[in-house]
């Protein structure tokens, strides 16, 4: 399976998506959404933004290594 690298974010407080490309050396704990300002953070479980408010997971994940 080829490791992607771009993930659509979605904001749960206004809803605007935006495509962001994913660092593959470390976690996203925090992101503005661009729209409303809200700072994300991974929800309970989960290592990074990518994989609480994306539509694929973080490189790690993906490659089945576990968190960041």
């Amino acid at each position: 399976m080829e490791i992607q690298l771009k993930s659509e974010i979605t904001c749960p407080n206004c809803n605007y998506k935006k495509v962001e490309e994913m660092p593959t050396n470390a976690c996203q704990f925090f992101y503005e959404c661009d729209n409303c300002q809200t700072v994300l953070k991974p929800k309970e479980g989960d290592c990074c933004v990518y994989c609480s408010y994306g539509s694929v997971a973080c490189p790690p994940i993906q490659e089945n290594k576990g968190c960041c």
